[in-house]
C-alpha cells in the first residue's frame, strides 16, 4: 500500500477508476497499485481511531474481535475498557465465575460469545500458561473463534500478512470486483484478496478496508462521509454467505436475554409464573429455557432457575 504522506486525489474519483480499470483490464499490477493507493488515502482522510488498534497485545485483540462479532463498533468503545479493566489478562478472565463474566459483558448482546470467550481463556491459562497462542489452527480450535477470527487475532498481533474476509471485508471486494454480480462466494473473493495483499503492511490494510467496509454499509450521499451514492444497496446483500437477521423484538434471543438479566441481578427466579409474567407461551418458553440450559447458562431445580456457575459440565 502506498504511503499515505503526500497523497493527493479525490477519493470518489480514485474508487471509481480503480472500478472501471479492473473492469477493462482486470488485476493489472497497475490497478493493485491504484486499489493501495486508494486505501492509504482513504486511511488518512477517514480511519477511525480505535483502542484495540493502539496494541499488539494478543489478549486485548482477542477480547476486542469476540466483542466486534455482530455488534456495533461503538457499544464496544464503551464495554471494552471496562471489560479489560475488570479482567486484565487471560488468568483474571479465566478465574472469573460465568455470573460475574456475563454481568461485564451486557449491553453487547449474543451472551453464548461471553461463554466462548471465558472458556478459551480458561482453555489458554491451562493449556498455554496464559500466553494466547498465535498460531491461527490453534486459535480456530477455540470456542466462538472461526477462521476469520482467527485472522484477525492473528494480523493484528503480529502483522504477520494472513488471509481472511469478514463482513467488511466481504462488501469491499463485492462492491470493487464484482459490479452487478449476485451471490458472490467467498472463493471469489479470496483469490483477489491474496493478489491484492499489502503483505508489508496487512495490519493497516485490513483496519482500512474495515473503516471502508463500514462506510459501504451505510452510504449516505454525504460527500465528507459515505462513498456510495444515496439509495445504493448494501454490497453485502450480493453475497452468497448474506442472511437476514431476524428482528430482535418479540424473539427468543430477546427473551433469553431477559431471563438472564433477572438471573444476574437476583441470583435465582422461580420457575413457576415466569411464562405468564414474560408474556411468553408455555412450549415456547420451555423450549428457550432448555436452550440456556443447553448452552450452558442455567441448572434448573426445584422450581428454581439459577446461573450455572460450573463450566466444565457445560462445555
Amino acid at each position: 500500500m502506498a504511503r499515505a504522506g503526500g497523497l493527493r486525489g479525490n477519493l470518489p474519483a480514485m474508487e471509481k477508476a480503480v472500478r472501471a480499470g479492473y473492469r477493462s483490464e482486470g488485476l493489472t499490477p497497475g490497478i493493485v497499485e491504484s486499489f493501495h493507493r486508494f486505501l492509504a488515502l482513504f486511511y488518512r482522510q477517514k480511519g477511525r481511531d480505535l483502542p484495540w488498534r493502539r496494541t499488539t497485545d494478543p489478549y486485548h485483540i482477542l477480547v476486542s474481535e469476540f466483542m466486534l462479532q455482530q455488534t456495533q463498533v461503538e457499544r464496544v468503545l464503551v464495554k471494552y475498557p471496562e471489560f479489560l479493566g475488570r479482567f486484565p489478562d487471560v488468568e483474571a478472565l479465566a478465574r472469573a465465575p460465568v455470573q460475574e463474566v456475563l454481568l461485564a459483558w451486557q449491553g453487547l448482546g449474543y451472551n453464548r460469545r461471553a461463554l466462548a470467550l471465558h472458556r478459551t481463556a480458561r482453555r489458554i491459562a491451562e493449556e498455554f500458561h496464559g500466553e494466547v497462542p498465535l498460531d491461527r489452527a490453534t486459535l480456530d480450535s477455540f470456542p466462538g473463534i472461526g477462521s476469520a477470527t482467527a485472522g484477525a487475532i492473528v494480523v493484528f498481533s503480529t502483522n504477520r500478512p494472513e488471509i481472511f474476509i469478514e463482513t467488511n471485508i466481504r462488501r469491499v471486494y463485492i462492491h470493487l470486483f464484482f459490479p452487478g454480480a449476485e451471490k458472490v462466494h467467498d472463493r471469489e473473493i479470496g483469490p483477489l484478496l491474496e493478489k491484492t495483499l499489502d503483505r508489508e503492511r496487512p495490519r493497516r490494510f485490513y483496519h482500512t478496508l474495515m473503516d471502508y467496509g463500514s462506510l459501504l454499509k451505510r452510504g449516505t450521499g454525504d460527500p465528507n462521509g459515505p462513498l456510495l451514492k444515496k439509495g445504493t444497496g448494501n454490497p453485502n446483500l450480493r453475497s452468497a454467505s448474506y442472511a437476514r437477521q431476524t428482528p430482535f423484538e418479540g424473539s427468543d434471543r430477546q427473551v433469553r436475554g431477559i431471563v438472564l438479566r433477572e438471573l444476574l441481578g437476583r441470583g435465582e427466579i422461580a420457575d413457576e409464573g415466569l411464562g405468564e409474567r414474560l408474556s411468553v407461551e408455555p412450549g415456547r418458553l420451555e423450549r428457550i429455557l432448555r436452550g440456556l440450559e443447553r448452552d450452558g447458562f442455567i441448572v434448573r431445580g426445584g422450581g428454581r432457575i439459577r446461573c450455572r456457575e460450573n463450566m466444565e459440565r457445560s462445555g
